[in-house]
């Protein structure tokens, strides 16, 4: 499986590509962070990531593509740009039919580390310990796209079983049912 993970920002986007399956060791394909001038136009700056994101899509050909959940901060200003950065690249991966997931930055981190609650510094460690990697990818950014696409490999079968019995719940409940109706009573006739 190759997973393109996104850590969605305005000013850097972090990417990253991983391939492998869960519970066997992973490769990094390529890491790295689309950015752009923090005095730019919004409408420059998310034309600038998409133009990123499908060069990303062009050269490494991800079958999935996983994406930091956005969540709820105190600057919202921070949120609205780490959002529309992160619709940018659903949009991208979604054109093309490429399967979008997104992933909380807290399981990311427990996928990753064993801890929810990790830092920074803990994520870009355990990236460096499990892609077999010289140094921690610089920025963070590009660390955390990493462990975002790691984290869906990791997930993703737990993941696919819980959405095809989801399906099937779903396909089930479709069904129309026929009614049982009572048997009715046998009688005895006189002869």
């Amino acid at each position: 499986m190759r997973v393109l993970g996104v850590d969605p920002g305005l000013t850097r986007c972090g990417v990253g590509v991983v391939e492998g399956v869960a519970g066997r060791p992973l490769t990094m394909i390529g890491v790295g962070v689309v950015r752009t001038a923090a005095d730019a136009e919004l409408g420059h700056r998310l034309v600038a990531i998409e133009r990123g994101i499908e060069e990303w899509l062009d050269e490494h050909r991800p079958e999935f593509v996983a994406v930091e959940r956005v969540f709820a901060q105190h600057n919202v200003r921070t949120v609205m740009g780490t959002a529309q950065a992160s619709a940018v690249a659903m949009l991208c991966a979604s054109r093309r039919g490429i399967p979008v997931a997104l992933h909380t930055p807290s399981e990311v981190k427990a996928a990753v580390t064993g801890s929810g609650r990790a830092d920074k510094a803990q994520v870009g460690a355990m990236v460096t310990r499990l892609l077999r990697l010289d140094a921690p990818p610089k920025p963070a950014d590009a660390a955390d796209a990493l462990a975002l696409a790691i984290c869906h490999i990791w997930r993703a079968p737990a993941l696919n079983r819980l959405q095809q019995a989801h399906a099937a719940a779903a396909a089930a409940a479709r069904t129309p049912r026929v009614p049982r109706t009572a048997a009715a009573p046998v009688r005895k006739v006189p002869r």
